[in-house]
């Protein structure tokens, strides 16, 4: 037997063992939706010629499309039928075939509007990073300005109990008031508003919070003024983070989604190292340099206030609200050409009616209330595995290490012996590594994919922040080693560039992508949630664990993490470059059963072959067949 239909066996064997649901409605949506072979179906494959043309005409009619769009939408559906052989169309001229080789041939080509866009969300991303990097220099300075200092000599003679202790807690609730935010509200709050607002009204509302909540902060009295701020400051980025990648992820074409959802984490990098070039600006304006460092957050809101409105709006949002129209409209200044936005337009209202048609099968209420749909996150087999894989990726951003970096890394470098200033020059060019090494995530991502890249990084951050770790023993007795700061700095460094890649675009791109659009609101809601639950964690903790645990074992712990998640992702967090938001469904139809015997018995066994005996003959069967795959000629191996 060979190993492509030894691999079907045993999908075949373990897919069907659907976990035991709540309901007979959730058991018969289980048994509708479950993918026995890991097949990405095309539901338009089969449907004779004269009925497809037929279908797309009364779409036509039923949907109150001008009549001029017919040809189009006739010629656009026949080319989502079978992408793969849009060669032999006779319906298509030269014209049409050429924009259709063109997709592949110049996948970056695109129109400004689709452009546009993704720099707006680009700079709402930004605001997150200049947001997390003012309160890192602030830091520094604002403990001691409102009364909580929480470092000897200042709070007292010993830095783990008494003043210094009740401080730390202070300090870490401070900082992590935005988190604690998004988790218990920002978050929840986005699907009412997305589904009555749309995403540019939720986009809009988000930048007024992140445009007046810094004048806030910059202005605090008291420290509980500056942690009432920051909970308004919060609302603003929960809105956007649920939001924005989302909103990308909609607007863009399959080809190149991951390139440029993953915009969300690279502008972060860059609103980070925009931070930490402000906090440098205005480091040494004596006592008012962490109001100034907290303060001009606000200056990147101001384009996102003004440039909003201009993108076009989301056209399956749109279609999810049945405006035909207007998501037509919308797709014209998304595609290179009518035939595209076309094709895409009936492609995807085919894809969601199937998908609507299923739930009303098993009994289910597509128009359910927020509470439903977010128990239907859990009790729904194909939405219980994208809550799984999401909540993965994304409680391993926060684990991984990376914010006690990004929150504290002036006073991580400050511990190990550098002046304040200095300090803030460490986080500089932590800040500038963070965002230079993301750029290539822009290429590989829709390559190799999302997987493959978190499976390359997270066992060298693990290494990079256990030796960062173990250089803060250097010198131990020295107040200042220029070797243990050389040292510390080079390892941050190298976790940060290894970070940046891979689970620094991934978690929010792949969450914005996984969840069906019935449930992609309060999807995402609940994967923002999660990662700022344990950023909350991170950023409370952090202060009081530095002391109590010292850098070295701070930092050991959560190099242990990184093992933790990467056996996680191995096991439980399926590959979705090139495949449309729709065809995910079939993705996420395989049992986690039989993903994880694929990726131990199949993949795992392959890779030692491959790389560790040198097997270059050796070859790693497929876990799913996919329908449209001959037309994705670029797909990278998973």
């Amino acid at each position: 037997m060979d190993s492509e239909k030894k691999i079907a066996l045993e999908q075949d064997e373990h897919v069907n063992e659907t976990a035991q649901a709540t309901s007979e409605a959730v058991k018969k949506l289980a048994a509708l939706t479950e993918s026995t072979e890991g097949e990405i179906k095309n539901p338009l494959v089969g449907i004779p010629h004269d009925d497809l043309l037929q279908r797309a005409a009364d779409f036509q009619q039923e949907r109150g499309l001008p009549a001029d769009i017919l040809p189009l939408l006739k010629k656009g559906a026949l080319v989502a039928q079978n992408p793969a052989g849009f060669e032999e169309i006779e319906e298509l001229d030269e014209n049409d075939k050429s924009a259709l080789r063109q997709e592949v041939t110049h996948r970056w080509q695109h129109p400004k509007a689709l452009y546009f866009t993704i720099v707006l969300n680009s700079i709402a991303a930004a605001i997150q990073g200049w947001d997390q990097t003012g309160s890192n220099g602030a830091n520094l300075g604002f403990p001691e300005a409102l009364g909580i200092p929480d470092f000897v000599p200042q709070c007292g003679p010993d830095a783990t109990k008494g003043a210094c202790a009740k401080n730390a807690w202070l300090v870490g609730l401070v900082n992590a008031m935005p988190y604690i935010t998004i988790c218990l509200f920002a978050g929840w709050i986005s699907d009412p508003l997305n589904e009555i607002l749309g995403r540019r009204g939720v986009i809009f509302i988000a930048a007024i919070f992140s445009l007046l909540a810094p004048f806030g902060m910059a202005l605090s009295q008291t420290w509980g003024q500056l942690a009432a701020c920051r909970a308004l400051l919060g609302i603003g980025m929960g809105l956007k983070e649920v939001t924005v990648p989302v909103f990308s992820a909609e607007n863009a074409p399959t080809i190149i989604r991951g390139g440029l959802v993953m915009s969300w984490q690279l502008w972060t990098a860059f609103g980070i190292f925009l931070g930490t070039c402000a906090n440098l600006a205005v480091g040494k304006v004596a006592h008012i340099a962490w109001r100034l460092q907290l303060g001009s957050a606000f200056i990147p809101a101001v384009p996102l206030v003004l440039g909003i409105w201009f993108c076009p709006e989301s056209p399956r949002w749109y279609l999810k609200k049945g405006q035909h129209l207007k998501a037509w409209k919308s797709l014209l200044r998304l595609r290179n050409t009518p035939l595209q936005a076309a094709r895409d337009l009936f492609y995807i209202q085919c894809l969601l009616e199937h998908e609507d048609k299923m739930i009303e099968q098993a009994g289910l209420n597509v128009n359910g209330s927020v509470f439903t749909r977010f128990i239907e996150l859990f009790t729904i087999p194909r939405n219980r595995r994208a809550t799984q894989a999401s909540g993965i990726v994304m409680i391993a951003q926060q684990m991984c290490g990376i914010n006690i970096i990004a929150f504290y890394s002036s006073t991580i470098f400050a511990q190990s012996g550098v002046s304040a200033y200095n300090a803030l020059w460490a986080s500089f060019g932590f800040g500038l590594i963070n965002f230079l090494f993301a750029w290539p995530a822009v290429w590989t991502i829709d390559t190799f994919g999302r997987r493959a890249l978190l499976i390359f990084t997270f066992p060298n951050m693990f290494w990079t922040l256990l030796v960062a770790g173990l250089c803060f023993l250097i010198d131990k007795d020295l107040e200042h080693s220029t070797a243990r700061i050389a040292a510390v700095a080079t390892f941050v460094y190298l976790f940060g560039a290894f970070y940046s890649p891979g689970e620094g675009p991934v978690p929010f791109m792949y969450s914005a992508e996984v969840f069906p659009l019935s449930h992609r609101e309060v999807g995402m809601s609940w994967a923002v949630a999660t990662n700022n639950f344990w950023g909350a964690i991170l950023s409370l903790t952090f202060p009081r664990m530095l002391r109590a645990m010292t850098p070295t074992g701070a930092f050991g712990f959560y190099a242990g993490m990184n093992l933790v998640a990467l056996a996680l992702i191995f096991c439980f967090v399926p590959e979705t470059k090139q495949k449309s938001l729709e065809e995910l469904d079939y993705v996420f139809g395989v049992s986690t059963r039989a993903h994880t015997k694929y990726q131990l018995g199949t993949v795992l066994p392959w890779w030692f072959q491959r790389y560790v005996f040198q097997k270059k003959d050796a070859v790693c069967p497929p876990l799913y067949k996919e329908d449209n795959k001959a037309a994705r000629p670029n797909e990278g191996k998973v």
